[in-house]
């Protein structure tokens, strides 16, 4: 084939017989080698060139490839030219395999008819295997498994196999053993994409819908909306009209992934790729609304996605001021980009002005705090993160509170509700004690266990979120030596003897760092807490007093020594009561500071509720 005819057949913009389209994603556990999976299939069918190849091809941000995790669904066009004749257009989505980021699956679920389950042969099934499993099978996708890494020295092949038909049904000469890594038999896994996923349904000249599925922003093109056309098409030139938010705007421009942004003009019904809308705020471009024409709308949307329920929640404060505004924008379009994120402003005695954000979980929270770093130049504070309660007042009002600044007066508190999870959690059975024994000190409780691969059990807890976002993960990384891992879903309020610790800092309540805890943990975690706060607040000209209140009393104190200035060094000896005068002044002074001066809390103070468990 010459660089010309390699060239063409890469060319994504020729329209091309629904037939021979093909919308696909790949899904599997972290670490399983989705991503390097993409790379290899984007090699193979030569949509990027060799000279433009890199590992992760897909993972376009910096943080993605230092964390080595996919954390934005990744849309790409490629052109396959199958063994029995043909020429075939395959829309490949790359999801995230982290737990946090399983609303960014089930998204891109939604806009195909197949995935690619891949699965390492050295692990075997895990946690998020099941639940991305799950996800796809309830969204009525084709089921394509593959056993990954088999050029490892490690892998289990056979068992795997096993394991996977156990799991699925089907023959074993169904699963496809391949290594991304080195190629091997990764063709094999387009030929079944062809053979098995079926092509898009729709009809071509019905009203247009194209379900918005992701989103970005530009700032020349405004909101960057990804879209599956399920009926009709798109060219530029046509006015759009958004059934849900009912915005309208002309096209700024429309086009594919290739994996770049290739402009082609039109979309037609079962392809994937991008309108730039030319839209400047998030309230008119939503994920899951339906995108149709003004001049001939649709009559019903598409099925939309369900309302995301955050589970973490933490204040995130300019460290100026005046980048209060900044930080605003900056939350605006990454909520654009990631529709999980929920916020909105909020107010404290310690922090001044901020916002009070809502995450999927502590790693999700983390990747936002890196974003606001590293594209939109902040610097910022984040408050230690909590979760949101339930709390029911004498008058019968329910009252959900995701702050403890927030929490009413203890005498309007009739009950307070706590979250808790059902945890599934993978692991050897040489780990069932360490497993049970770090879940029972978390509050946990057992609801039941199975065996679905041999050597392996799968156990079920049910426990509070908020033992499960400090160091749970961490902890059973660690305990497990990295062979179990971890699903959670939101499993229900119950109401729990819960009780706010206040930390008083120079005598004065600092409210972002309250805590809400269970009534025995209170002193323990108290005193914990107090005797960290003394390490990293910095001495001040006076002493300074670390106060934790619960209950309305102080349970635990420390002082950190306030800095001393020798007033006596000036005194070659002389005469005692000038010496008792010059000690007396310095105490005045001392006095006078402490209330008037003002302690300055750094950052590792506001995070310091995160290592009460570790010690």
């Amino acid at each position: 084939m010459t660089g010309r005819e390699s060239l063409l057949s890469r060319l994504p913009c020729i329209p091309m017989d629904a037939a021979h389209i093909r919308n696909f994603c790949i899904i599997a556990h972290i670490d399983h080698g989705k991503s390097t999976l993409a790379d290899r299939l984007l090699h193979i069918t030569g949509t990027v060139p060799d000279r433009d190849t890199t590992e992760q091809i897909l993972d376009s941000m910096d943080l993605e490839r230092e964390k080595g995790v996919t954390i934005k669904a990744s849309a790409v066009r490629m052109r396959y030219q199958a063994r029995a004749g043909g020429e075939y257009e395959l829309n490949l989505i790359d999801t995230p395999g982290h737990v946090d980021f399983q609303y960014e699956v089930s998204r891109a679920l939604a806009a195909c008819e197949g995935a690619v389950l891949v699965v390492d042969a050295t692990q075997g099934i895990e946690a998020q295997t099941l639940a991305n499993l799950y996800l796809a099978l309830n969204a009525g996708l084709e089921i394509i498994p593959v056993i990954n890494k088999i050029d490892l020295p490690s892998a289990r092949v056979e068992e795997v196999r096993q394991e996977i038909v156990d799991l699925l049904g089907g023959s074993p000469d169904d699963i496809l053993p391949i290594s991304a890594k080195d190629g091997t038999n990764v063709p094999a896994v387009l030929e079944a994409v062809v053979q098995k996923v079926p092509p898009p349904r729709g009809d071509p000249e019905a009203p247009l819908r194209a379900l918005i599925f992701d989103s970005h922003y530009d700032s020349y093109k405004g909101v960057v909306a990804y879209v599956r056309v399920v009926d009709g098409r798109i060219r530029k030139g046509d006015r759009f009209h958004m059934l849900a938010t009912g915005s309208e705007g002309d096209p700024v421009e429309i086009g594919i992934f290739s994996p770049q942004m290739v402009v082609t003009g039109e979309l037609e019904a079962g392809e994937v790729g991008y309108v730039a809308t030319g839209l400047k705020t998030v309230r008119e471009c939503r994920v899951g609304d339906t995108m149709t024409l003004a001049a001939r709308p649709a009559d019903t949307p598409l099925p939309g996605y369900q309302k995301i329920k955050p589970m973490v929640f933490a204040g995130i404060y300019p460290v100026d001021g005046e980048d209060y505004q900044a930080l605003k924008e900056a939350l605006e379009k990454l909520q654009l980009n990631d529709a999980s994120l929920v916020w909105e402003p909020e107010t404290s005695q310690a922090l001044n002005f901020g916002f009070r954000c809502g995450f999927l979980g502590l790693f999700h929270m983390e990747i936002i705090q890196e974003r606001l770093e590293r594209e939109y130049d902040l610097d910022i504070i984040a408050t230690a993160p909590s979760v949101e309660y339930e709390v029911r007042l004498t008058n019968g009002e329910l009252k959900l509170v995701d702050s403890p600044a927030d929490l009413p007066d203890p005498s309007r508190i009739e009950s307070i509700g706590e979250p808790w999870m059902r945890i599934e959690i993978f692991t050897p059975e040489s780990y069932y004690g360490t497993v049970m024994d770090l879940v029972t000190k978390r509050r946990g409780e057992f609801v039941e266990q199975e065996y679905p691969a041999p050597g392996r059990v799968l156990l079920k807890f049910d426990i509070p979120l908020a033992e499960l976002i400090v160091d749970f993960y961490d902890q059973l990384k660690s305990r497990t030596r990295g062979y179990a891992s971890l699903d959670y879903h939101f499993a229900g309020y119950r109401v729990q003897d819960l009780v706010k610790l206040d930390v008083l800092v120079n005598e004065e309540p600092v409210d972002a760092l309250a805590m809400i805890v269970h009534k025995d943990e209170a002193y323990a975690k108290g005193q914990a807490l107090v005797t960290k706060l003394k390490d990293l607040i910095p001495r001040q000209q006076f002493q300074v007093p670390v106060q934790a209140s619960a209950g309305g009393r102080i349970i635990s104190r420390a002082n950190v020594r306030g800095m001393k200035k020798d007033v006596l060094a000036k005194c070659y000896g002389g005469d005692v009561t000038r010496k008792k005068k010059l000690l007396e002044k310095q105490k005045k002074g001392k006095r006078r500071m402490k209330m008037v001066g003002q302690v300055e809390i750094p950052q590792e103070a506001f995070m310091a509720v995160l290592k009460l468990g570790e010690d």
